[in-house]
């Protein structure tokens, strides 16, 4: 399957040729960066959804919806046949590094400082390291050593 076959038959690109408009068209929205933050994490049911978001639950149903048709997530039946549970699929999971530059990007300019928040730990309990894109020649890549190049 290439990516453009994720659950793009329903949507409307902003810009077809660029992948960041595909991806924000896909999954940019507030409520689904934060579905699959909380997947992520361990939420699984819509009520774990709903109470870690606070999020209304006819949006809940609708970006779950949404995030099962476009491929990020899977849903099954409990075992109990009574719920819906949510997995992040291998194109959910590919979102993580998406998540972590999120998130160390709001550590860097969204709290004042000093104000707590919370950290993401590896599992020696230590912070991750920053992010760092790195160029062909593995030095440290950014907007001044960048540029895109449009395919035809």
């Amino acid at each position: 399957m290439t990516q453009t076959a994720i659950g793009a038959e329903d949507v409307t690109w902003t810009d077809p040729t660029c992948p960041v408009a595909r991806t924000v068209d896909l999954i940019g929205d507030r409520w689904s960066l934060l579905i699959v933050r909380d997947a992520m994490d361990g939420a699984r049911a819509f009520t774990d959804f709903q109470q870690r978001t606070g999020i209304a639950r006819n949006i809940l149903t609708d970006r779950l919806r949404r995030l099962v048709e476009r491929g990020v997530l899977d849903r099954q039946t409990a075992p109990s046949g009574r719920r819906q549970l949510y997995t992040l699929t291998p194109a959910g999971r590919d979102l993580f590094t998406v998540i972590v530059a999120l998130r160390q990007w709001g550590e860097r300019h969204a709290f004042a400082a000093g104000e707590t928040h919370s950290v993401l730990v590896d599992e020696h309990g230590l912070p991750l390291p920053r992010l760092q894109p790195i160029g062909s020649g593995g030095d440290p890549a950014d907007v001044d050593t960048t540029s895109v190049r449009k395919n035809r």
